[in-house]
């Protein structure tokens, strides 16, 4: 559990208040499932199959919410957690919240999806260490002091809920529910040192399973309560039992349950070079309607092959070639979900992302800006982005640093980190990782693992140790091979916030690149779509990096109509709608919608040639659009 869910339990008391009060405001429900008696110490297990969606957290707990004779506070918190956050294909969270609500946490890559199937996951949490357990393998342990102050006996509890911290969870995007937590048992373990016949050195003794075949209410309680720093509010009505499993819903407000009725959204659609299109959809979606070549049209480009991915959400769009001058929008139909598959996409239409084609080597100044041949740093948030840091926060420092002839490089960083990534072409490549201890002038104050690609190429990284404090120290990896345009770096805690400082990467070989332009410090204005058009069209733009945008309509003979943008805005792909009537709206990720910032709901403009242009980043491009009334 990152800093940023430092604050996000403060008020899980009161419950009389959150449901009087927050109920009736927030639109997202959610669900607890959680014991009535509380358990000092043991082996607490369960089987789940995660939701694997932007914005949502899935997971499988212990914690002390207060005993009549032991009434909590912030100064007793005790907690150990398992946590699926739905932004990760290949991750876990495992976490231990201490008195003073102090996070140790770890994100575990795995070799898995945890939204593809079920697993065991598993802890055992005794005086002296809690370890966690995938499919019944230990894969990390905690030891330190701060293990002996989780001496409250804790209540055993599974939720799904959507954080509001952007940060850790992931940008929210309503179209992703509902969602649902799918748990096939769960157990208890008692800590019998020396008498038990389970578990750690046989040291745990079984207690009690529950199948989940019905609602035990002897053991159980469904929770009705919100708190801060949740987007939803947990409802009974979404903790359900069908098809053998305990099943726990997140929700609109208006339909609770196990049950679905909308249809796959489209969330990105994304040209990864001029033979390839990949399609990114809020759910998985069933496989034949997925791949049926008849449920896409591209204007201009005749689609060859479709091929439906391992996570199920992404669809591969084999073309004859993209005219990236002018990109067209991708329309979709007839593609259903493959949970109820009773839903499917009448006609959704949406802009290409142009996934840029950077200039090798590749040289990033995480957590700062343009230096040298390095580019500026930015944050991974959502599909449209195009590099960048997934959780994390940025230091900067003016500490001499030795051993670098590139100073700046490591007197910025980005720590606390989960992920690094990078969208390149399918090739090998050598891969420098650059990192300075600014922080610490001791060892064993921050240490942690590194994978790229999911190898191991860093185990128990000390920096301090390595070369000691203010000082550069750089890994260098060849022979890195991406076949998924992702090259995706992982952190790992062992002790303390994994950090790094730079990125270097050189591309050995690849026969895929493709005629994406180059974009590391433009930006791009795509051709409006549809064109011509009556009454509207959208027109969309990507940023390789923030930037003040001004979008200005004008007539032929450059008069001004209308601002349509202005203001700042992240990288990353942004469109509006606009009306030929007078209304646009914005249609990517904002929060204006159904608006009429810009143009006038008086003007209706006549059929005739227009001209748009995008003032961003230091730079301007002009399009003409053609209104046909």
């Amino acid at each position: 559990m990152s800093n940023s869910k430092k604050i996000f339990l403060l008020f899980i008391i009161s419950l009389n208040f959150f449901i009087s009060n927050s109920l009736s405001q927030v639109q997202v429900r959610g669900a607890e499932y959680r014991t009535k008696n509380s358990y000092l110490y043991g082996r607490f297990e369960a089987r789940i199959k995660a939701p694997g969606k932007e914005g949502i957290l899935t997971s499988l707990f212990t914690y002390f919410d207060g005993l009549p004779n032991d009434p909590w506070s912030s100064s007793k918190w005790n907690e150990v957690d398992i946590e699926i956050l739905g932004r990760y294909n290949n991750d876990i969270q495992f976490n231990t919240i201490t008195p003073g609500q102090i996070n140790h946490v770890r994100h575990q890559y795995v070799n898995f999806n945890p939204a593809l199937d079920y697993h065991i996951y598993a802890f055992e949490w005794t005086p002296d260490y809690v370890a966690w357990f995938i499919d019944e393998v230990e894969v990390y342990r905690q030891t330190d002091d701060h293990i002996k102050t989780l001496t409250r006996a804790q209540k055993f509890m599974m939720n799904i809920w959507s954080p509001t911290y952007t940060n850790w969870a992931g940008v929210w995007n309503e179209s992703v529910l509902p969602a649902f937590g799918f748990y096939d048992w769960a157990a208890y373990y008692k800590y019998t040192p020396g008498i038990g016949n389970y578990g750690s050195n046989n040291n745990f003794t079984f207690n009690w399973k529950d199948d989940f075949t019905f609602f035990d209410n002897s053991r159980w309680e469904k929770a009705s309560h919100g708190f801060g720093g949740n987007r939803s509010d947990f409802v009974p009505e979404n903790v359900v039992f069908a098809n053998g499993d305990l099943i726990l819903c997140l929700t609109e407000k208006t339909q609770l349950g196990f049950t679905d009725t909308k249809a796959p959204a489209l969330i990105s659609v994304r040209a990864v070079n001029e033979n390839k299109l990949r399609v990114f959809y809020s759910e998985q979606v069933e496989k034949v309607s997925a791949e049926t070549l008849g449920n896409y049209i591209l204007t201009g480009s005749v689609i060859s092959k479709a091929s439906l991915l391992n996570d199920k959400r992404t669809v591969d769009l084999t073309v004859d070639k993209i005219n990236f001058d002018s990109p067209p929008a991708l329309i979709v139909r007839n593609v259903k979900d493959n949970l109820f598959q009773s839903n499917a996409i009448n006609l959704l239409g949406k802009s290409l992302i142009l996934t840029p084609q950077f200039k090798f080597p590749l040289k990033i100044n995480i957590g700062g800006g343009n230096f040298l041949d390095f580019i500026s740093d930015r944050e991974f948030v959502t599909d449209t982005s195009n590099y960048g840091y997934m959780q994390g926060s940025i230091s900067t420092n003016n500490n001499q640093i030795k051993n670098t002839n590139v100073e700046r490089i490591f007197q910025s960083e980005v720590y606390d980190i989960t992920k690094y990534i990078v969208r390149i072409p399918n090739g090998k490549y050598r891969i420098k990782l650059m990192f300075a201890e600014n922080y610490y002038t001791a060892s064993s104050k921050r240490v942690f693992d590194v994978y790229v690609q999911g190898n191991k190429v860093l185990n128990a990284l000390d920096i301090f140790k390595e070369v000691g404090s203010r000082s550069a120290f750089e890994k260098t990896i060849d022979n890195i091979e991406v076949n998924d345009y992702i090259l995706d770096i992982h952190f790992a805690a062992i002790i303390g916030q994994p950090l790094i400082n730079g990125i270097v990467i050189e591309l050995l070989n690849s026969t895929n690149l493709g005629d994406i332009r180059q974009l590391p410090n433009g930006f791009v204005l795509n051709q409006n779509y549809p064109n011509p058009f009556n009454p509207s069209t959208t027109i969309s733009w990507n940023l390789s990096q923030s930037s003040n945008v001004k979008l200005v309509l004008y007539d032929m003979l450059g008069r001004k109509i209308a601002t349509l943008i202005d203001e700042a805005q992240p990288a990353g792909q942004h469109s509006i709608v606009v009306n030929a009537d007078g209304i646009y709206n914005e249609s990517i990720n904002g929060s204006r919608k159904n608006s009429d910032y810009g143009l006038s709901t008086n003007n209706v403009y006549a059929s005739g040639v227009y001209l748009y242009s995008l003032f961003a980043q230091g730079s301007q491009q002009t399009k003409k659009m053609i209104l046909l009334r």
